[in-house]
Formats: structure tokens, C-alpha cells, sequence
């Protein structure tokens, strides 16, 4: 078998197993999955799932680190790109929120999951934090001067793009990845009461 094929039997199998743990934490919590659990479900023994992982913690904690970093390299490459400066963030989303979107359509089954109320909550911290980094890279780029402790602005905004896409997900994603950006352009650039209809331009 030769390199390619390997690499991507290895990632057929891994997303199988990742898949089946997302399964089962539809009505279990993480705590109550065993090994067993998830290998009957992804069809695959044993000893093929200890190939890949040393337990379900390095599971979880592998797709987790996987999720995380792609979802931070997407940011990276938006905010890194100068045309940041010049959208129009009220009317125009930005590129970098439709692309975590994109990412979390794409992998729903894991979102869904992870997100949902039986999710451990270490990938919200985790996420949170991806988020934060790139709010502190977007403010530099901007030469944005916050009227607000900085602290509080970005837990702010993170928390609330969070709970927007578990809202998002629990929905079925009724919405476009670019709609659910336009909505919380909106909501960040405007604010909450402009968004309810309590405020006027």
C-alpha cells in the first residue's frame, strides 16, 4: 500500500471512529462512552481504535486539537489579508465568520456534538480562546481603541458568537454559513438593542 493510500485510510478510519463517538453523545455524556461503546458503533475492533488512540481521552482530545486548529488556520489566513480593512462589516460579513461556518456545516456531526449540552466543556474554552486570539489580532490590525476593558469586550463577543452557533446547529442550520455571519455582523456592529428593534440607527 503506498503512502497516499494509507494517509487516507488512516483519516477514513479516524473520521469513522470520531463520527460514532459524535453518535453517541447525542444521548450519553462523554463520561458515560466507553471504548466498547464507540468501536460497536464506528463496526470496527478494538484493536484498530488502539492503533489510533491510546483511550478516549486521547480521542477526544485529538479531535478536539484537529477541530481547533483548522478552525484557527481559517482565521489566520482571513486576518491576515488586508481586505479586512475595508468591508463593510454591518452589510458585509466577514470572509473568516461565513469560513467557520462553512468549517462547522462541514463537520456537523462533530459540532453538533461537542457543542451540545452532553459536550464536555473543555472545546468551548478552547474555542473561545481561538476566538479571543483572533479578536486581538483583528483590533491590531484595525488600530481599533476600545471604549471598554478589552477583557470584557472579547468574552463578550466570544460568548455570544458561541452561543449563536450552538443555536445554529440545535436550529438544523436552516441558514447559509454567509446568512449566520450577516447576523452576527449585525448584532457585534450595531448592538444587541439595535438588533431587537429597541434602538434607531
Amino acid at each position: 500500500m503506498t503512502g497516499q493510500k494509507k494517509d487516507r485510510r488512516v483519516k477514513r478510519t479516524k473520521k469513522m471512529i470520531r463520527d460514532a463517538l459524535s453518535e453517541l453523545m447525542k444521548n450519553k455524556t462523554f463520561e458515560e462512552i466507553s471504548v466498547t461503546d464507540i468501536t460497536t458503533k464506528a463496526d470496527i475492533n478494538r484493536s484498530t481504535f488502539y492503533l489510533h488512540y491510546e483511550d478516549k481521552y486521547d480521542l477526544l482530545e485529538q479531535s478536539e486539537e484537529e477541530i481547533i486548529q483548522e478552525i484557527s488556520n481559517i482565521a489566520k489566513r482571513s486576518i491576515h489579508s488586508m481586505d479586512i480593512l475595508n468591508q463593510d462589516v454591518i452589510d458585509h460579513p466577514l470572509t473568516f465568520v461565513v469560513d467557520i461556518f462553512q468549517y462547522i456545516r462541514e463537520n456537523e456531526v462533530f459540532m453538533k456534538a461537542i457543542l451540545g449540552p452532553k459536550g464536555p466543556g473543555s472545546f468551548r474554552l478552547k474555542f473561545k480562546s481561538v476566538l479571543s486570539i483572533n479578536l486581538k489580532r483583528l483590533k491590531k490590525a484595525i488600530k481599533a481603541d476600545p471604549i471598554v476593558p478589552e477583557d470584557y469586550l472579547i468574552s463578550y463577543i466570544t460568548g455570544a458568537h458561541i452561543s449563536v452557533m450552538q443555536q445554529w446547529l440545535e436550529n438544523g442550520m436552516k441558514e447559509t454559513p454567509h446568512d449566520m455571519a450577516l447576523i452576527l455582523s449585525k448584532i457585534t456592529g450595531m448592538g444587541p438593542a439595535y438588533a431587537a428593534g429597541l434602538r434607531k440607527k
